[in-house]
C-alpha cells in the first residue's frame, strides 16, 4: 500500500514538474521601457508593437512607463531602473561623460525634432534668424534648449545672446506663450507641437515653427537607448526588443490611422487628431534618405560624429567621448 501511494505521489510530482517546465519554456522576458514623457506619436512604434503583440511574439513582456525628460530617462536606464527608453544622443553623451555606460541602439528621429514655435505677426511665415534678434524664448529649465540654442546661434554666425532664453517650469511654457509673455516657445515635432497648434487654433490663430534643422543643425534626435551592461550580458534580448520595436514603427508607418486607434485604446485621454499629427511628424523624420542602409534605426557614423562634436561644444564637455561609444548598429544590421 505504501509503495502504491509513493508511486502515485511520484507520478503526480512528475506531471507537476512537466507542467512547470512547459510554462517556463514559454515564459516571456519582462522589460521596462521609459517613454521619456507621456504616451505620444514619437514613441508610437513602441506602443503599436505592444498592442499588436509583436513583443510577445519576440518572447518579451514590455511594460511602458511615462518619463520626465530625455536626460533623466537615460540616467535611469544607466541606474538599472529601465532596460530601454526613448533617449537622445546628447543625453547619452552627457551620461557617458559623467561615468555612465548607456548606448543608443537605433535611431527614431534621424533629424533633430526641435523647433521654436511662434504665431505669425511679429515674424513672417518664413523668417530669417536675423529676424528673431532680442526675442524671448520659453524653455524648460532642464531642457537641452538652454545649451543647444546658444551653440546653434554661434554655428550660424550669431552671438549666443541673440535670443533671450528663459528657464520656465514646463507646465507654464504653453500658457506663457499663449498669453504673449514670451515670443517663442520650445516645441517638438511628434510631441508637444501638435498640442500647441490646437491651443493656438482655439484663439483663431495659426502656429508656425522655425526648425533648427533648417538652419545648420544636422544632428540626430531621439532613438532607442539601453545600457552597455545589457548589451554585453544579454544581446539576444536587446536584438529581440530592437527588431520588434522597429516592426512596430514600420506598421505605424504603413497604417497611421490604425496606429492611432491602437494607441488610443489603452490611453483614453489622448486626442486622436493630435496623436495622428504627432505620428505623421515622427514618420517624416524616421528615415534618412542619404543613409547607405535603408533599415529603420540605422545610424550614420559621420552624422553621429558631428552630433557628438556639436554637443560637446554646446555643453562644454571636455571628457573623451567618441561617437562609436554613444551608439551601435549591431542590432540593426545583424
Amino acid at each position: 500500500m505504501a509503495k502504491i501511494l509513493w508511486r502515485r505521489l511520484a507520478a503526480t510530482a512528475a506531471v507537476f514538474c512537466a507542467a512547470l517546465g512547459g510554462n517556463a519554456a514559454h515564459a516571456l522576458d519582462k522589460v521596462k521601457f521609459n517613454l521619456a514623457w507621456l504616451p505620444q506619436g514619437s514613441t508610437g512604434g513602441v506602443l503599436v508593437a505592444a498592442a499588436k503583440g509583436f513583443y510577445a511574439e519576440a518572447g518579451l513582456e514590455v511594460q511602458t512607463q511615462r518619463g520626465y525628460g530625455g536626460q533623466r530617462t537615460v540616467n535611469e536606464i544607466d541606474q538599472g531602473l529601465f532596460e530601454f527608453g526613448y533617449g537622445d544622443p546628447i543625453s547619452v553623451m552627457l551620461n557617458r561623460a559623467n561615468g555612465g555606460k548607456t548606448v543608443m541602439v537605433g535611431a527614431i528621429n534621424t533629424q533633430w525634432p526641435g523647433a521654436l514655435c511662434y504665431v505669425p505677426g511679429k515674424l513672417s511665415k518664413t523668417p530669417k534668424l536675423a529676424d528673431i534678434k532680442g526675442m524671448s524664448v520659453g524653455g524648460g529649465a532642464s531642457s537641452p534648449l538652454q545649451n543647444l540654442v546658444p551653440a546653434w546661434l554661434q554655428a550660424n554666425g550669431l552671438p549666443a545672446t541673440h535670443l533671450k532664453l528663459l528657464r520656465l517650469d514646463p507646465a507654464v511654457i504653453n500658457p506663457s506663450f499663449l498669453e504673449g509673455k514670451v515670443d517663442l516657445a520650445e516645441c517638438w515635432e511628434g510631441a508637444n507641437k501638435p498640442l500647441l497648434e490646437a491651443l493656438v487654433r482655439r484663439e483663431g490663430k495659426q502656429l508656425a515653427a522655425l526648425r533648427y534643422r533648417d538652419f545648420n543643425l544636422n544632428i540626430y534626435g531621439n532613438g532607442i537607448v539601453t545600457s552597455e551592461q545589457l548589451v554585453q550580458s544579454n544581446p539576444d534580448l536587446v536584438k529581440r526588443f530592437v527588431t520588434a520595436t522597429y516592426r512596430g514603427y514600420d506598421y505605424m508607418r504603413k497604417n497611421p490611422e490604425e496606429a492611432v486607434d491602437l494607441i488610443a485604446a489603452s490611453n483614453k485621454l489622448i486626442a486622436k487628431p493630435i496623436l495622428l499629427q504627432q505620428i505623421k511628424e515622427t514618420l517624416e523624420i524616421i528615415s534618412d534618405p542619404a543613409a547607405d542602409n535603408a533599415k529603420l534605426g540605422y545610424i550614420r557614423a559621420d552624422r553621429m560624429h558631428a552630433t557628438i562634436e556639436f554637443s560637446k561644444k554646446a555643453f562644454n564637455v571636455t571628457a573623451a567621448v567618441r561617437g562609436g561609444e554613444v551608439y551601435t548598429n549591431r542590432f540593426i544590421v545583424d
